[in-house]
């Protein structure tokens, strides 16, 4: 009987095993391993989209994946090196060719770049997670706290750039493209759309429009943020959108 229960205790556990996410790692190389990959692609990734992007918030979003992933790979092959511990050389075979997909792809170059960032960092997340609070090495274990916070930024940027994209993609031609500047609205605003703006967001984005008093901002299912506002002396409705217009006087 014991045997009996020995072996099923023994048969679940390696169930679990191999049930495990390819991107979880407690183990130290492991985690250097994924870590390292990971963030060589994200630096690669982001140069080629430096020349081949065409909106320059997707060229912003990957120079600062250049920068903050550049500085964070020197900071873990230095942790790496003082643990005795093996950085590798290159990328490994799924990294890689998603890097030949971005180079000779001919599918809409911005899309592909921004749905592989959203999935290079739903994993890094998770790994950095995963270790932050599994972890077996002290050192990588505070460089995985430490970093991610700029994991989890990155990716609500890159949700607010793809949702951005894929909602644009699918508007009619007499809709016209989100704006940069807060004077400047689509004249079709408000417009429809998934909005990744949060409350605060939303919040500064109309007092950054020349509003005050911003107040009962509610997300309607159309996916507009929709509030009470003082400008000019004047309480009004208010409503932003998923592209960043302002619209007074929006019911």
């Amino acid at each position: 009987m014991k045997h009996r229960l020995m072996m099923a205790a023994l048969s679940t556990c390696a169930v679990l095993a191999f049930a495990a996410p390819s991107y979880a790692a407690d183990k130290a190389q492991d985690f250097v391993d994924k870590a390292a990959a990971g963030g060589m692609f994200e630096v690669e990734s982001s140069k080629i989209a430096q020349s081949k992007a065409q909106d320059q918030a997707t060229k912003d979003f990957a120079q600062k994946m250049i920068d903050d992933h550049g500085a964070a790979n020197a900071k873990l092959e230095t942790i790496a090196g003082e643990q005795k511990l093996k950085v590798p050389a290159q990328m490994d075979a799924k990294h890689k060719s998603d890097l030949d997909t971005l180079q000779t792809g001919k599918d809409a170059f911005d899309k592909s770049y921004a749905q592989m960032q959203r999935d290079a960092h739903a994993d890094a997340v998770k790994l950095f997670e995963g270790y932050a609070r599994d972890g077996d090495n002290a050192q990588l274990k505070t460089f995985a706290q430490e970093t991610l916070p700029t994991l989890k930024m990155h990716q609500e940027m890159i949700e607010k750039i793809a949702s951005g994209s894929n909602d644009q993609s699918s508007t009619t031609s007499s809709t016209t493209p989100a704006v940069s500047t807060s004077d400047t609205n689509n004249p079709a605003a408000p417009v429809p759309g998934a909005n990744s703006f949060t409350e605060d967001q939303a919040k500064n984005r109309i007092q950054d429009a020349g509003f005050s008093d911003v107040s009962g901002l509610t997300k309607d299912d159309q996916g507009i943020w929709r509030g009470h506002a003082t400008k000019d002396g004047k309480q009004t409705d208010v409503a932003l959108d998923y592209q960043g217009n302002v619209v007074a006087g929006a019911k």
